[in-house]
């Protein structure tokens, strides 16, 4: 008798140590509903686009220097495409008339934050401050507002995300990474690119990367020579009715 109630009282404890268990997975990661339906609950920035046309985006970030970004300008013009570039806020202070230059040719500029942080550790008011200050900068400069961020690293946390949104933009990351930051030559940039290219893709490259403007017009020509066309991000990411899939593919609601 006295072995078969004790046995009795170990499995309901097991149980309730199983529930507690289930409730703490269900407070860090989403309900059971959402892990069982292989649903995120963490918020994402946008890494592509749901895109039936052959467009994509060449994004490229600025944070040090500008000696090539003319450049990459003169090579978007020449095949009539544009793109969009992301500034850290010191490079905006450091370089003004480039600013200016790259809204004149029709390229797009986005919000890189004012002093490339790692952005996901600030609080709520210094992210805001990073972004406002970069956005403001922008405005003066130019006459326009940044529509998107891109937060340094590639680091993010829903607090992020939920703060761009809060400040009016979308955040994005990218689909191909180029790796031209790390000093690959033209064709080892140009495989990656080919490698990873669908319709709706961000590629990112970096603006004074040491081979950028060897590698690019060879992108250009590929992306020309598939049927491809070449946008500032406006032109391929919706601003409404849309979800973000768990891939971060903007994809739109039916």
């Amino acid at each position: 008798m006295f072995l078969t109630v004790k046995r009795k009282s170990l499995i309901a404890a097991a149980l309730v140590v199983l529930m507690m268990v289930v409730c703490c997975i269900g407070m860090s990661f989403g309900t059971v509903a959402d892990v069982y339906n292989n649903q995120s609950v963490r918020k994402l920035p946008i890494y592509g686009v749901d895109c039936a046309e052959k467009k994509v985006a060449l994004t490229f970030d600025a944070a040090w220097g500008a000696d090539k970004t003319q450049g990459i300008i003169d090579a978007l013009a020449k095949y009539e495409v544009k793109g969009t570039f992301f500034l850290v806020g010191f490079w905006i202070d450091e370089y003004p008339e480039m600013v200016k230059k790259i809204a004149e040719s029709g390229c797009e500029i986005g919000n890189h934050s004012k002093n490339h942080l790692h952005m996901s550790k600030l609080s709520k008011g210094e992210i805001i401050s990073e972004l406002d200050y970069v956005s403001g900068k922008v405005e003066e400069l130019t006459g326009i507002k940044p529509k998107y961020f891109r937060p340094p690293f590639g680091e993010y946390n829903s607090s992020l995300i939920t703060q761009t949104e809060g400040c009016g933009m979308q955040a994005v990351q990218w689909t191909i990474d180029s790796l031209d930051w790390k000093g690959l030559g033209a064709q080892e940039i140009m495989s990656r690119v080919k490698k990873g290219l669908k319709p709706g893709s961000i590629i990112l490259f970096h603006n004074n990367s040491d081979n950028i403007l060897e590698a690019l017009p060879l992108v250009l020509a590929y992306l020309k020579s598939e049927g491809y066309t070449a946008v500032g991000l406006s032109e391929m990411i919706m601003s409404e009715n849309y979800y973000i899939d768990n891939n971060g593919i903007q994809r739109k609601i039916a």
